[in-house]
């Protein structure tokens, strides 16, 4: 199979069933948000060591190419898959958040995004799922988006925020807050 088809050399692609659209419609704009997502998981796999994150983000991944799929589909097509969305996904979400939060502080500041290169890159992560969360917003209001796509990506970008912050947690790194005690001296 090529890799090149040609048919996108005018700024148009297919959606799932044929359908060709703009490259920069909404819906693109979305499942291709998620996709960059899930690229930036992909490279908190690659460089973790930590098992346990590894295995959590690979699952997450799947969740995510099943979601930009679905995103991928317009809506009323007749033949569309199921919906990868499901409640148990959200739940197992938030049983991720409770369980890493336990080893946690409870947050008293805001937390500025760094620490150790685990935390940072999942900090990228969340900032681009918001960034998917917005644009799936955007499309839910013009053609309609199933609401928990847009709950999975909320408690998503929470999740991440989390395992950014146990990553520094577990390699006994402060994490930086603002108002910095610099911030507060001027």
């Amino acid at each position: 199979m090529k890799i090149y088809t040609r048919t996108g050399d005018k700024g148009e692609t297919s959606l799932y069933g044929g359908e060709r659209v703009s490259k920069d419609s909404l819906r693109v704009e979305a499942y291709g948000t998620v996709d960059e997502l899930n690229s930036h998981l992909g490279m908190s796999i690659a460089e973790s060591h930590d098992a346990s994150l590894i295995l959590l983000l690979t699952t997450i991944q799947n969740h995510l190419f099943e979601l930009g799929g679905e995103l991928a589909v317009p809506p009323g097509h007749r033949h569309a898959p199921p919906n990868a969305m499901t409640p148990e996904r959200v739940i197992f979400l938030e049983q991720q958040i409770d369980a890493a939060q336990k080893e946690l502080s409870p947050i008293t500041k805001f937390i500025l995004p760094g620490g150790t290169a685990d935390a940072g890159r999942l900090h990228v992560a969340r900032t681009v799922c918001r960034r998917a969360e917005r644009a799936c917003v955007r499309l839910a209001r013009t053609e309609g988006v199933d609401g928990l796509i847009l709950t999975y990506l909320n408690r998503l970008s929470d999740l991440l925020f989390v395992l950014a912050r146990l990553a520094n947690h577990r390699a006994g790194i402060r994490e930086s807050t603002w108002p910095s005690i610099e911030s507060t001296n001027e």
